[in-house]
């Protein structure tokens, strides 16, 4: 009777453990979904240092992680100068907030770098920018060639794994993000390129694809994302000169688009049918492709393109059949998202890195100088608000519990109505 029961509690302790994320949780980069939008209502439209802020917290080192959300807690990454050490000795930290509070429950490293190997990065950067995923009760931080971990809900490390090196060029910047028992990244260095997936219970590789195709300029930073085609799941990883559909099984390639431009850090975005794909620097664009094609399929799959005012940075966003996007130098823009037939365009001010988020019918986008501007989702141009934080933020937006969470170069704020 006591092992019946014992197996009982067993079952439901594992039912519990493997449950999604709930609705309100923010478990990943651009959200629980990958899409970048919330199903929050009532979120404020203004605020400022002293106004519908519920709490402000200065934050150690710096990192330019987007915060998650989840269960009542926060989670962030950060790059922390160790005392006595040099100027890139760094501790590579996790840290976790109280949600409502805004408290560090704890703060634990993950890994030394040694400022005497680390790679330089670009001014923009950090050694802490890729964002935390959180899946299955478990938290994995990322740190580009610096190495991946994986830690529990209260800050012990599960394992690490630093065995997969290469050149980062400008530093760590793309996402992990998580399929099935794997956990996949794209490693776009510039002496080698290749996708990797780790077994996310223990940090083993299970599968690493080279990329080969022949390229000017070889390093990206971009996150993949997956999706699902007429049953089939895809990974879409952009990188220099080509984005590639890549099977999560095995990391076999299923089809391929080529375009010219390197340094490709937008995510794709997936809808309508088609995935939506920036091409990074020298000749940017962005194409939409449709995702049921085999082996090359760049002179057959591309419904549109467009080469005006397009993000380097910031991901696109896609509300219904709308896709809008900013550009680094502060131009917003919404489109067609079938056609690629232009809706309005603006200029809102500032330079952009942060991915733009969706809620409640509006559209929140966060510049480098700490603006975020709030403006009503469609067709037509309505700005809403401006909101000046005072304090330089590249990091996007997360959504949880009728607030926002925005990082700034030194603090974390909770911005929510009374």
């Amino acid at each position: 009777m006591r092992e019946t029961y014992r197996l009982i509690v067993t079952g439901i302790l594992a039912t519990i453990a493997l449950a999604p994320a709930t609705a309100g949780d923010w478990v990943q980069f651009r959200g629980t979904a990958a899409d970048g939008k919330s199903s929050e209502q009532r979120l404020p439209i203004t605020w400022s240092p002293d106004t519908n802020i519920a709490w402000k917290q200065d934050l150690p080192g710096k990192g330019w992680s987007s915060p998650i959300v989840s269960g009542g807690r926060v989670y962030v990454t950060a790059a922390v100068p160790i005392e006595g050490a040099g100027k890139e000795d760094l501790s590579l930290r996790t840290l976790c907030l109280d949600a409502k509070k805004g408290t560090i429950l704890w703060n634990t490293e993950v890994f030394p770098q040694d400022g005497k190997t680390a790679a330089r990065i670009h001014g923009k950067n950090s050694h802490a920018s890729p964002t935390p995923v959180l899946v299955d009760g478990r938290l994995y931080v990322h740190f580009g060639h610096q190495g991946t971990a994986c830690l529990t809900l209260d800050g012990k490390v599960v394992w690490r794994n630093r065995s997969l090196t290469y050149n980062p060029v400008h530093g760590n910047g793309g996402s992990p993000i998580c399929v099935d028992d794997l956990l996949i990244y794209n490693a776009d260095g510039g002496d080698s390129r290749f996708v990797i997936a780790l077994d996310r219970e223990t940090g083993q590789l299970r599968w690493k694809t080279e990329r080969t195709w022949p390229t000017s300029s070889q390093f990206s930073f971009s996150t993949p994302l997956l999706i699902t085609v007429k049953g089939r799941k895809q990974v879409i990883s952009p990188g220099t000169d080509a984005v590639v559909a890549y099977d999560p099984a095995d990391g076999r390639e299923l089809w391929r688009a080529r375009y010219k431009g390197y340094s490709v850090i937008p995510q794709p975005v997936y809808g309508n049918g088609l995935v939506y794909v920036c091409t990074g620097y020298a000749f940017s664009g962005l194409l939409a492709i449709r995702p049921d094609g085999q082996g090359d399929v760049t002179d057959t799959h591309v419904a549109w393109s467009t080469k005006k005012s397009v993000p380097y940075t910031p991901t696109p966003l896609l509300v219904g059949k709308e896709l809008y996007f900013v550009s680094d130098a502060g131009v917003a823009s919404c489109v067609d998202a079938e056609t690629g037939e232009l809706h309005w365009q603006e200029r809102i001010g500032g330079h952009y890195s942060a991915s733009p988020m969706y809620a409640d019918g509006n559209i929140y986008f966060q510049s480098e100088e700490g603006v975020g501007t709030v403006i009503k989702a469609g067709k037509k141009f309505v700005r809403l608000a401006k909101n000046d934080l005072q304090d330089r933020s590249l990091a996007s937006y997360a959504v949880a519990d009728g607030a926002l969470f925005i990082r700034t170069e030194h603090s974390l704020y909770r911005v929510q109505a009374p």
